[in-house]
């Protein structure tokens, strides 16, 4: 088995792996990783603005069988500039759209700002992945894919939960930066701050808006999620999300509430 999400043999088409694999349906992937190959692709166009802000819209289920990416500018400025991008299935039907904000750096320079103490991976402890089963009984992202760790007095029950998450790269060919590396923890809000198990409410996600103001540093990437469900069947998922040195953004998941038979 590869040791990444994806392999690829032209940079076009995508063959996702079995860490990539949804715990639900064994033809999908968990949005997380695709998430992160969408923001290689916006990067691409504007390498001398930073990536700020994706938001990414899942139309449908992502395929395991294999996609493409694509990318193109909406507005090219000097400040500020846009992007779009597509991941299309094997018959070219759009599977995730996907808006990016792109901001110029500055040089750096001291502003005030606010020093919040998030802990560290090594004050944690190893612990299992929200969501441990799967559907179809095969390798997939909450197993293989991600290695977890909870701070004292956290763990895998649900509510408001604080984390630890570091996953295998996202193609073994090349460094991803650090707004694709954390991709895949920004989808998993929604499983970490989960109000109930998914036996009893199905919990899915329709987007993602993940908004990053620095580069998250190294491998362990935290988030601090909390979910709010409402009796309508729509609910957000939030997520602060952190490396050792404390926040570096955050990511919400619109979600689409449905409660299970007894």
């Amino acid at each position: 088995m590869s040791d990444s999400f994806f392999t690829t043999t032209d940079g076009l088409w995508f063959q996702p792996t079995e860490h990539t694999r949804g715990p639900w349906d064994e033809h999908a992937c968990h949005a997380g990783p695709p998430t992160g190959l969408l923001a290689r692709a916006v990067e691409q166009l504007f390498p001398e603005h930073r990536l700020s802000r994706l938001t990414v819209n899942l139309q449908r289920p992502v395929p395991f069988a294999g996609f493409s990416v694509s990318a193109s500018i909406v507005r090219q400025g000097r400040t500020v500039c846009l992007s779009e991008a597509s991941l299309l299935d094997r018959d070219g039907r759009c599977v995730i759209t996907a808006a990016g904000l792109h901001l110029k750096p500055s040089e750096p320079w001291t502003f005030p700002t606010q020093d919040v103490d998030m802990g560290t991976p090594e004050e944690a402890s190893v612990g299992d992945f929200p969501i441990r089963g799967t559907l179809h009984g095969k390798p997939a992202f909450n197993g293989s894919g991600v290695e977890v760790r909870y701070p004292a007095g956290q763990d895998s029950s649900p509510g408001p939960t604080r984390a630890w998450m570091k996953s295998v790269p996202l193609l073994n060919n090349e460094t991803a930066s650090a707004f694709q590396r954390i991709c895949p923890l920004a989808d998993c809000g929604n499983a970490f701050g989960r109000n109930a198990e998914p036996d009893e409410v199905t919990f899915m996600n329709a987007d993602l808006t993940l908004l990053l103001h620095r580069d998250p540093v190294g491998e362990w990437l935290g988030t601090d999620s909390i979910n709010y469900w409402e009796p309508n069947g729509i609910g957000l998922a939030d997520a602060l999300l952190f490396d050792a040195r404390g926040p570096v953004g955050r990511a919400t998941q619109t979600l689409v509430l449905r409660k299970n038979p007894s």
